[in-house]
């Protein structure tokens, strides 16, 4: 049985690793279960402290997942427009240009948002780079929150 979790735990932080980059996919909270598993092992490698602690983290990193493109977005001026455009392109981009429109369609969503919300050229393009920032930010901050992870799954293991 021990196998078993112990691969479904692998399994489970290679999605949380493509969950960092694709919204599609809750890639911290996958980690944080992938850590839950090796404790049911014989190993129960973690205190009951650490997990809480993590747990916690997790709940917030998938909040700020959230907030951070939004506030990326506003803080160079944009509105809801391009924070909706933003998302939306973010999912157009996973299927249209895989992997690389997950980077590009966010920014051009946003873009395209802000024009539809009636903004000049510029002051969309500003707001397009601020959401783009802010989802590069989300990106960034759940990649090192689920490499984390992985670094403390490696070690429970040894």
């Amino acid at each position: 049985m021990d196998i078993t979790l112990i691969i479904i735990g692998i399994i489970l932080l290679i999605a949380a690793l493509a969950g960092s980059i694709l919204p599609i996919l809750p890639g911290p909270p996958l980690a944080y279960v992938a850590l839950l598993l090796l404790q049911f092992t014989d190993k129960a490698p973690y205190s009951t402290t650490f997990l809480v602690i993590v747990g916690i983290i997790t709940i917030g990193i998938t909040i700020l997942d959230y907030v951070v493109p939004a506030i990326g977005t506003k803080n160079y001026g944009g509105s809801k427009g391009g924070t909706w455009g933003s998302t939306i392109g973010i999912v157009l981009g996973i299927f249209l240009l895989p992997p690389y429109g997950v980077f590009i369609f966010p920014f051009v969503g946003a873009l395209v948002g802000e024009l539809i919300a009636g903004k000049r050229s510029r002051e969309a393009f500003r707001a397009a780079v601020g959401s783009f920032i802010g989802f590069l930010s989300g990106v960034l901050m759940k990649m090192i929150f689920c490499v984390g992870i992985i670094i403390a799954f490696i070690w429970g293991l040894i």
